[in-house]
């Protein structure tokens, strides 16, 4: 007999709003991995309800004189991390050498562009907003869900229990995700594999036995290439329904512009 979910996901939409803000520091969380603060009036009344949030951030070369002029500027999508009336955090994967070139644009900001650089910030236009309590959670991703992960395990309680795995390259490369003592974070290495490989091989490794019992939320997010085994584990193997899951690409292996579905 089917029990009804201890939890929803609901879609919910926002009122978009187009804001200038100001870089204003600067974390270096590991070598590749770094928090940013962007600064600004225009940020009174920024929201963003659901841990998977997507917003747009534009990254002018200069300081843009009009609205238009920013908009027009390279973009890219993030997750927000923290904010307040007047500041947000974003945090970002930096592959490649931004000195040298060889990092994308929004890597390279991140990484160089000096105090005080302009940016601009769109959105989120909605959200998906996990009310209730799940029974367990199973969260996995790679740097570029690091942010989405983190702010899921904020809205954990004390006696909130499941796992989650995050891939990263190696040892000094780990990114620490604040969970209750009931749930076991794992740090996937890749070592030298392409990205997604390890935490695809590592889910493929869960079978119907480790299921945790009752209401399961489970959120796969990372290269294109995890969506499958994401699917396979949560949906086939684990029986979850397909409203109560998320797998998604956050991005795609030599697809600067892909977009993640929301």
């Amino acid at each position: 007999m089917m029990t009804s979910s201890t939890f929803t996901l609901e879609p919910t939409g926002l009122e978009f709003r187009f804001r200038r803000v100001r870089l204003v520091a600067r974390d270096w969380l590991t070598p590749s991995y770094v928090r940013i603060r962007l600064q600004g009036a225009e940020l009174a009344g920024f929201v963003s309800l659901g841990a998977d949030d997507h917003i747009r951030i534009f990254f002018p070369d200069g300081d843009p004189q009009t609205v238009e002029e920013l908009r027009a500027a390279p973009n890219r999508e993030y997750t927000p991390f923290a904010w307040d009336e007047d500041w947000l955090e974003l945090e970002f994967a930096i592959h490649g050498e931004p000195e040298k070139g060889t990092a994308g644009v929004a890597a390279a900001w991140a990484a160089t562009a000096p105090l005080g650089a302009v940016a601009g910030v769109g959105g989120p236009r909605g959200s998906k907003v996990l009310s209730g309590r799940p029974d367990a959670w199973l969260l996995a991703g790679d740097e570029t869900a690091v942010p989405a992960m983190r702010r899921f395990a904020r809205t954990m309680d004390a006696d909130a229990v499941g796992r989650v795995f995050v891939e990263v390259t190696d040892a000094a490369h780990e990114l620490r995700i604040d969970a209750p003592a009931g749930v076991v974070v794992e740090q996937v290495h890749r070592e030298t594999a392409p990205a997604g490989a390890a935490l695809a091989t590592r889910l493929d490794a869960l079978d119907a036995g480790d299921r945790p019992a009752g209401s399961v939320f489970g959120f796969v997010a990372a290269e294109q290439s995890v969506v499958k085994p994401g699917r396979a584990l949560l949906l086939d193997r684990w029986g979850l329904a397909p409203d109560q899951i998320v797998v998604k690409g956050y991005w795609k292996r030599g697809e600067t512009e892909y977009h993640a579905p929301h």
